[in-house]
């Protein structure tokens, strides 16, 4: 519990429906540990709702976040440090997302591996809304093969079930695990390690999934044998308009991009590049920074350009960005220009 509470503290965060702080969290346990622990023990504990916050994803769409009170964040916080384990042992090794000492740059250099190998037929799955399609019950029964403890199992059903509290309105949720939960990566990870027991050259982070074969054939009838999976077996739908069977030049993972080397004695080598969705939002992100319009200082907008500029060289730094950073300097200066003559 001191563990999970310094970690609730570390990542901070906004408070949930009772308003409480991360700041207060401490003096709140203080006073109130026996009688949380007590009332965990005899099961009369009652998870709170979480609050349903919305946030922009890009392109006008939205994603749906949901933040529970800073003392179901601890509790969250514990359970998942003590079960984590148990199913951590048994994680396949190119299952990056949300994992100890794992990262979404060893995800995309083992897909670079598996392509430069020869496997360039690539079934790419976009699972169509996984937090909010996950089924509780299919949840349960794979957490209950290694967790047998009542009162672990009956506080994770209650955060399952909790209702979300959406512009002030409580809606009943019966599937779906929220994103923003402390409890929601390792969650995910059970989930999705069900089919990686399918195949042997894969990539997943998160519920980014991918998988390298030698043929198109051969994809085809992987690719067909896991959507009948997902749908039978885990009863997630995948979006069909973003899956499908790809070649590396047509292929895209976690913002890179896949382009030949064209050197000699590098026939069928690809370099990883920026993907253009990825450049895309760095663009807008820049643009909007050095707005006109926007009340900022000189001095403000390049400190943000610098941090923002900071973030996307240390994230992106395995690509071939020359030319990229050549003109994102050429564009830089000209926007300056005329943020300099409007202050």
């Amino acid at each position: 519990m001191l563990k999970a509470r310094r970690q609730v503290e570390k990542n901070q965060g906004s408070s949930g429906i009772d308003r409480m702080r991360v700041s207060e969290l401490k003096t709140h346990l203080d006073k109130t540990r026996e009688t949380l622990v007590t009332s965990i023990l005899n099961q009369s504990y009652v998870a709170q709702p979480i609050l349903g916050v919305v946030i922009p994803k890009g392109r006008g769409k939205t994603r749906q976040l949901g933040v529970p009170t800073v003392i179901d964040r601890v509790l969250q916080q514990a359970v998942s440090q003590g079960i984590a384990l148990k199913f951590e042992l048994e994680f396949k090794d190119h299952s990056y997302g949300f994992r100890p000492k794992k990262s979404a740059h060893q995800a995309v250099l083992q897909a670079k591996k598996y392509i430069n190998e020869g496997y360039q037929h690539i079934v790419d799955i976009d699972l169509k809304s996984f937090f909010d399609e996950v089924g509780h019950y299919v949840l349960l029964q794979l957490l209950y093969r290694k967790v047998k403890c009542p009162t672990t199992l009956r506080l994770i059903r209650l955060w399952l079930r909790a209702p979300m509290q959406i512009e002030g309105k409580l809606t009943k949720r019966r599937k779906g695990i929220p994103q923003g939960c402390p409890l929601s990566p390792l969650l995910s990870n059970i989930m999705l390690h069900e089919l990686e027991r399918r195949v042997l050259k894969y990539v997943r982070y998160a519920d980014d999934f991918s998988i390298y074969t030698k043929s198109k054939q051969q994809a085809r009838e992987i690719g067909n044998s896991i959507y009948v999976f997902l749908k039978d077996k885990l009863k997630l739908p995948i979006n069909r308009e973003k899956s499908g069977i790809r070649r590396p030049v047509n292929f895209q993972l976690l913002g890179f991009g896949f382009v030949p080397t064209y050197k000699k004695g590098e026939k069928g080598q690809y370099q990883l590049v920026v993907g253009e969705k990825a450049w895309q939002k760095l663009k807008q992100t820049l643009k909007q920074i050095t707005r006109k319009t926007i009340p900022m200082s000189f001095g403000e907008r390049l400190r943000k350009l610098k941090e923002v500029q900071r973030g996307w060289l240390n994230y992106f730094r395995m690509a071939s960005i020359h030319q990229k950073l050549k003109d994102i300097d050429s564009w830089l200066r000209n926007r300056l220009r005329y943020c300099i003559w409007h202050d």
